[in-house]
């Protein structure tokens, strides 16, 4: 299903995304060496219900996971990118740590990620990882015009990721969304340009580039959710809700508040 929005829904739509980008801040900013990751859960459960708000994930069951989620927060650690599921474990300091969150508000959804380093070390391929997603992401928004297409947006993100010399996996990537989190057209993190679904004002699309530092290839943990890097490397994942316009993308999810 692919939606397109009408003016007063994307109006909801900033609302929901503007909640996300201030929840993940809010956790970025408590984040410390000795966080445990189900603390990191528990505080995104009480914002998330502050809000009014419904977390995405708790209920979320589809076909490549062991569903459901049960957990309001994607959590990765250093070779964990993608879904990975809030466990036991404190954070140490120079982890690499990737928090996912998408919840839904007033009948539409927004979802969103950031990669960062916890503590005070600053291991150099860790910085370098989160910063090529970022720069994947920016590429990917600022190709996101009306009258393009997702294959415009990959190709964007690809030549910033494969140029700083990464492998890209096509197996997820970034997804329409609006009244339920994962929605058609997929946009793969590299691709062709002038290929794909045409881009329409109304059109919501979560953007993800990620990446792994020394493989393309992923692994399950035993929970079915966490995806890891085949070999153990470190890994990073930056994503946006953005919206099309016909002025161009507008970033939805950005936090309010530094």
């Amino acid at each position: 299903m692919i939606e397109i929005l009408s003016p007063s829904r994307v109006d909801r739509a900033r609302r929901t995304g503007a909640l996300v980008g201030d929840i993940l801040q809010t956790l970025r900013r408590r984040t410390e060496v000795g966080t445990n990751l189900l603390t990191l859960d528990r505080w995104t459960k009480e914002l998330i219900e502050e809000a009014g708000a419904t977390s995405c994930y708790v209920d979320y069951a589809p076909s490549f996971g062991r569903g459901p989620f049960g957990h309001h927060l994607c959590t990765g650690v250093n070779d964990a990118v993608l879904h990975g599921r809030p466990r036991d474990q404190v954070l140490a300091d120079g982890d690499l740590l990737s928090l996912d969150l998408a919840v839904t508000l007033d009948g539409v959804a927004a979802d969103a990620a950031i990669s960062f380093v916890v503590g005070e070390a600053r291991p150099a391929e860790s910085v370098a990882l989160v910063e090529v997603t970022e720069r994947a992401l920016a590429a990917g928004i600022a190709a996101a015009q009306p009258g393009a297409r997702t294959g415009d947006i990959s190709a964007a993100i690809g030549a910033v990721l494969t140029g700083a010399g990464y492998r890209v996996n096509t197996e997820f990537g970034g997804h329409g969304i609006g009244s339920t989190m994962h929605q058609d057209p997929h946009v793969a993190n590299t691709g062709r340009p002038g290929r794909g679904y045409p881009l329409r004002p109304g059109l919501l699309l979560a953007l993800e580039p990620w990446v792994m530092a020394d493989t393309d290839q992923l692994v399950t943990d035993a929970d079915g959710w966490t995806l890891r890097s085949a070999t153990g490397c470190r890994t990073a994942h930056s994503e946006h809700t953005v919206a099309i316009t016909e002025d161009g993308p507008e970033v939805l999810t950005l936090p309010r508040a530094a």
